[in-house]
């Protein structure tokens, strides 16, 4: 009986020693951004007030070379709520795996959320668009996950860390309409500007904004533009009421605070494509261990959030992820980071880039096609037909006209990224640079080796994604499929 009775005692103290160790680890909370640049106060942004980031960034660190591997939803998402390359899992072709062909990820790859379950986190992911402010606990509706693999939706326990036990640490994700929010339409940007000047008093004035140097001063890109800045203001907001609530309830400094957005501006050469303008996203980090007021220049990968959050609190990093602590004590900077783009909805594309801490090599697999294919979602925004618009009318500069509307594009694109922020002058030409492109040429055929790019979606698979597309009838779609096939069969 003695012996018996030892061995509750010991059971006992083992679950009390558990519990008390789960108690102490940090909450994680990740505010990730849909279709948002790097436009706030602490990245140098002064038309737009953004005092919750930049306190963020004030009381954390700011990462200023953060690039996604992939510059568009589902396979930048599918890539971070694993830690791996989206190349690498084939969740790189965007909206796929919705069709009657499912996607399952590789042995051994896992959502980071079922790990921090299973070390007795709870877990949710919400949308943090709507008022955040309470502690209640919210309906189970499930904030956007826009995976491209099959998951299970068990691996999260709800929305909102309110369902949690007392002590439990949670980790959260927060999800932030952030550039959607002022639509596609000029219609919807002029109701953002409304509401904007109805919250704040103020909404940002076309006439301010600032375009890339190829885009025209046009009326609608410049209030599309204007409406994009509201945006950020609104996201600000949205961040002050998450760290408001975390503040309110005495965890704040108990708690991991990410945020970063899920790829750059949806614009006609950013979002979708691998210049800055795409890949380049805010990153600010707060919370225990984490330095104050910290800047680092080091490049850095979105992927590279599982790891650090994971090291955070306390658990094992799995020896297959490919992101990397960029906190921990033996950190090693990377010396270059990646990115790549595949099919967008109906659009077959394929481009791979490297970037070292000078240079933007980029590969188009589809040189023979333009920039602008066809797609239904960008072809359906404002700014693109003021664009189209102003091209067909022969009213565009010469320099736009040839970096937006060339029939075809160089099949390799180099950049010194440093000196060109905004990625126009190709120098892939450029003899001076012959041994800096034959060096980042390798190192991009390198890394799609190392790390098992998955290539092409075979036809049997791109037919089963574009039934869910045309499934109640989509004649602009159906008439993109028809052109994507007709290219692919003329060896385009």
């Amino acid at each position: 009986m003695r012996i018996v009775g030892a061995l509750v005692v010991a059971v006992l103290v083992a679950v009390v020693l558990r519990r008390e160790a789960v108690a102490a680890r940090p909450n994680v909370v990740w505010i990730i951004v849909d279709d948002m640049s790097a436009n706030f106060g602490c990245y140098g942004e002064r038309l737009v007030p953004t005092p919750h980031v930049d306190r963020l960034a004030a009381e954390g660190t700011r990462f200023t070379h953060a690039f996604v591997t992939c510059p568009v939803c589902s396979p930048c998402r599918s890539a971070l709520i694993t830690g791996m390359y989206q190349t690498s899992i084939g969740a790189h072709h965007h909206r796929s795996g919705r069709g009657l062909e499912k996607i399952h990820l590789p042995e051994g790859v896992r959502p980071v959320p079922e790990r921090f379950r299973e070390a007795g986190y709870f877990t949710c992911i919400g949308d943090g668009d709507e008022p955040f402010g309470s502690a209640r606990p919210r309906a189970r509706r499930l904030g956007k996950t826009d995976y491209n693999f099959v998951w299970d939706e068990s691996m999260y326990d709800g929305s909102d860390w309110s369902g949690r036990a007392a002590g439990q640490p949670f980790f959260m994700q927060v999800m932030l309409s952030g550039g959607k929010l002022r639509g596609g339409t000029a219609e919807a940007a002029a109701k953002l500007a409304d509401r904007a000047a109805r919250e704040f008093g103020v909404a940002v004035r076309p006439e301010d904004v600032v375009l890339p140097p190829y885009l025209p001063r046009d009326p609608i890109l410049l209030a599309d533009q204007a409406a994009y800045l509201d945006a950020v203001r609104f996201t600000d907001a949205a961040v002050g009421r998450v760290v408001d609530r975390l503040e309110g309830e005495g965890i704040l400094d108990d708690t991991l605070v990410i945020f970063m957005t899920d790829h750059g501006i949806s614009h006609v050469r950013a979002k979708q494509f691998l210049y800055d303008e795409g890949t380049h996203v805010p990153l600010v980090i707060r919370g225990p261990g984490i330095e104050a007021g910290v800047v680092r220049d080091d490049l850095v990968e979105h992927i590279d959030l599982p790891a650090l959050s994971l090291a955070a609190a306390g658990l094992p990093i799995p020896a297959s992820m490919q992101g990397r602590d960029v906190f921990a004590s033996d950190y090693v900077p990377r010396d270059a980071v990646f990115a790549a783009r595949d099919r967008c909805d109906e659009t077959v594309d394929r481009i791979r880039s490297v970037r070292t801490e000078r240079f933007l090599y980029i590969r188009n697999y589809h040189p023979r096609r333009p920039l602008l294919q066809p797609n239904a979602y960008k072809d359906g925004k404002t700014i693109l037909q003021s664009l189209r618009a102003l091209h067909d009318a022969g009213r565009l500069a010469p320099e736009t006209e040839r970096l937006l509307y060339s029939p075809t594009r160089a099949v390799e694109e180099l950049y010194d990224w440093r000196a060109d922020p905004w990625q126009m002058r190709n120098r892939a030409d450029d003899p001076s640079l012959r041994t800096e492109l034959d060096s980042l040429r390798a190192r991009l055929d390198r890394w799609m080796r190392e790390t098992v790019d998955r290539g092409p979606e075979t036809e049997a698979m791109y037919d089963s994604e574009m039934r869910v597309y045309v499934g109640d009838g989509n004649p602009e779609v159906e008439r993109n499929i028809a052109t994507m096939k007709r290219w692919a069969a003329e060896g385009r």
